[in-house]
């Protein structure tokens, strides 16, 4: 099972954006369609609201409570949290659920540490982490995600972190990529399948390398080809 966690904000109590709803979908398809003979199913998560809210943290308890769902409904599965922005971060901090195998975070919007307090990363030890950010974001400073690799890395070597050069928050300019790269780490994360090399050498290698891996140009062509 794949839960996809949407865009959010920081601060909002209102209701979710059915936009950052509807922007999950082709990547939910993708996903479904990829592991069809593997027995994959994609859901895209809905928010009670689109903030995060400071402490209370409420799109990660809503992404927490979609797992207890999905435990509840069909028992002892491999799940992988997926998300985007705001939903990146919720991915990356209810990661911890036991039932909880790999997280993917992308563009995660992520507080600075130099200022904030740093989002935890020790919970994510024993799960598959991968991020991806695109270099020209300007929503979502892409240094943040690496400061965060950087630490989850030295609690968790199961973790690598993909630069999509030129690409903004959205990831749009190299969408096939990002959604060959995110269908590559899902399967090999849930399912056991070998990674593509690119993704076997970013988690293998040491730091700042396995965390600055430029995601090529035709990633998805080059797995088909």
């Amino acid at each position: 099972m794949v839960l996809l966690l949407p865009d959010g904000e920081a601060d909002s109590h209102r209701r979710p954006s059915p936009l950052s709803y509807a922007l999950q979908l082709p990547l939910a398809r993708t996903l479904a369609r990829a592991g069809q003979e593997d027995g994959l199913t994609a859901h895209v998560v809905r928010y009670r609201c689109r903030g995060w809210n400071a402490t209370d943290a409420q799109l990660a308890a809503d992404a927490r409570w979609a797992v207890e769902e999905v435990v509840r409904r069909y028992g002892d599965i491999p799940i992988c949290l997926a998300g985007h922005g705001m939903g990146g971060r919720a991915a990356l901090r209810a990661g911890g659920h036991d039932a909880v195998g790999s997280v993917l975070a992308m563009a995660p919007w992520l507080p600075d540490s130099s200022t904030d307090e740093p989002e935890p990363v020790k919970h994510l030890l024993g799960r598959q982490v991968l991020l991806v950010h695109g270099t020209n974001d300007a929503r979502t400073d892409p240094e943040l995600s690496f400061r965060l690799a950087e630490r989850a890395k030295k609690a968790n070597r199961d973790t690598c972190r993909f630069e999509v050069h030129s690409d903004g928050h959205g990831l749009r300019q190299h969408r096939a990529e990002v959604a060959a790269l995110a269908t590559d780490f899902v399967r090999g994360s849930l399912f056991g399948r070998a990674y593509a090399r690119p993704v076997a050498d970013a988690l293998a290698a040491p730091p700042p390398l396995g965390l600055r891996m430029p995601l090529a140009a035709g990633f998805g062509r080059s797995l088909r080809d």
